[in-house]
């Protein structure tokens, strides 16, 4: 049986791919802060009380999960706080949560991780086509932007640097999802954004190590 880890698996998408990916036959251990009822209704194996944006906490992650092996792990947690250019200097700290959250925290728990990850397995990065600077028609979502942008630079570096020992490296959009982080406002349920999230995952090879792909299959320009 094949091993799961999926950080932010308590709500929304990493929900979901918890449930989905034990469907498909998956141990799955989920990492939160805190468990909710839906997630502890599963069955998996929760790790909570975990911040990803803290190193003792992150050592605490990799030692309870001491001998256990990791065939791939889902970097799904994530944060969205609106931001503006004109409030700049009263909103770098809600920036700075955003650059912590979603770009240095998927690199820092797979550095914590990276011995626990088997060679041949996987690496997944949710990430967001609004880190996209081809794609980025309308501006705004400032530190969301640069947060996802520097995200996807992770995971192309990791990509490169995980090559020898065949870890693939995906980096996902799901949508514009129907969740707490959005408000409730979206184009579709976390449950079918999470269905193109395993396809996608399924999918992911060392001959697509690295590429930036929506989860209904689109390639996403950088």
């Amino acid at each position: 049986m094949k091993t799961a880890v999926i950080t932010g698996a308590n709500r929304g998408i990493g929900l979901e791919l918890a449930r989905q990916l034990v469907d498909r036959g998956y141990r799955v251990i989920a990492v939160c802060r805190k468990a909710s009822p839906a997630l502890k209704a599963l069955e998996v194996q929760v790790e909570e009380g975990i911040d990803i944006t803290d190193r003792d906490s992150l050592r605490e992650l990799a030692d309870r999960l001491s001998g256990r092996r990791i065939d791939l792990l889902v970097n799904n947690a994530g944060v969205l706080i609106p931001s503006t250019l004109e409030n700049i200097e009263d909103e770098l700290d809600n920036w700075r949560a955003q650059y912590e959250v979603n770009a240095l925290a998927p690199l820092r728990v797979t550095h914590a991780l990276i011995n626990h990850l088997i060679n041949g397995g996987k690496v997944v990065i949710i990430s967001s086509r609004v880190g996209s600077i081809a794609d980025n028609g309308s501006g705004g979502a400032w530190g969301y932007r640069l947060s996802k942008a520097a995200a996807n630079m992770a995971g192309m570096n990791l990509a490169h640097e995980l090559k020898d020992r065949e870890i693939a490296v995906g980096l996902l959009h799901p949508g514009f999802v129907r969740t707490d982080m959005t408000g409730g406002r979206g184009d579709v349920e976390p449950a079918e954004a999470a269905a193109g999230l395993v396809e996608r995952i399924d999918e992911l090879s060392m001959e697509t190590t690295g590429s930036f792909r929506h989860a209904n299959g689109e390639t996403l320009p950088w």
